[in-house]
């Protein structure tokens, strides 16, 4: 069923807002305005871009900018956030999504799953049955989740991944595009390859 808001303004004003724009009025909502520090002084398909200063939310919002850190800093204001599904994303009625989170065309999410909060299920990936996604990942096109996989705050899921059933990725982690995880995966750390190994461990 069909979340509608006829007054979402969207953070930000790059390629990623667009595609979020997509999104929104798929659902049959409109943009009331994108909002950007540095792109104002133009429109988006005639959807206005304002500053910062200028936003006075008077409606919902939607984060839409991809960096995971930028969205858990700006998610800090005292915002009335929403959540976004593509209609073309097929979704269990059983599946929890949190507010700010956006499902892309062609998403598939299974049953029993939850899905955080300022999370992006990119376009069409995949995630199966019973899995937990935290605040503020990013599951990258085409990435494979599958069965009872948990994604620790802030991770991203690279494009086209495959994690197998039953592990567990850590918080702030990067998994490589096209990277094939066997096993656990600990806090902040980058893996990449088939089978996935890790290369480094960022600064927490």
């Amino acid at each position: 069923m069909k979340e509608v808001s006829e007054n979402i303004f969207l953070i930000g004003a790059s390629g990623h807002a667009k595609v979020v724009m997509e999104v929104v009025e798929s659902m049959d909502a409109t943009v009331a305005a994108f909002v950007d520090k540095t792109n104002t002084n133009r429109h988006i398909k005639q959807i206005p871009i304002i500053s910062e200063q200028d936003f006075k939310s008077n409606g919902k919002v939607i984060i839409a900018i991809g960096d995971n850190a930028t969205r858990k800093r700006l998610a800090k204001n005292n915002w009335q956030y929403t959540k976004v599904l593509h209609e073309s994303a097929m979704v269990s009625s059983s599946v929890d999504i949190g507010n700010g989170t956006v499902v892309m065309h062609g998403a598939i999410i299974q049953f029993d799953s939850k899905i955080g909060e300022h999370v992006i299920v990119n376009t069409r990936a995949q995630v199966d049955h019973d899995c937990i996604i935290h605040d503020f990942v990013h599951v990258g096109p085409g990435a494979v989740l599958c069965g009872n996989v948990s994604v620790g705050e802030g991770t991203l899921v690279g494009a086209g991944s495959v994690i197998l059933p039953n592990k567990k990725i850590g918080r702030w982690a990067i998994i490589g595009a096209g990277a094939v995880v066997t096993s656990d995966i600990e806090d902040y750390s980058v893996v990449v390859g088939n089978p996935a190994r890790v290369i480094r461990i960022q600064k927490s």
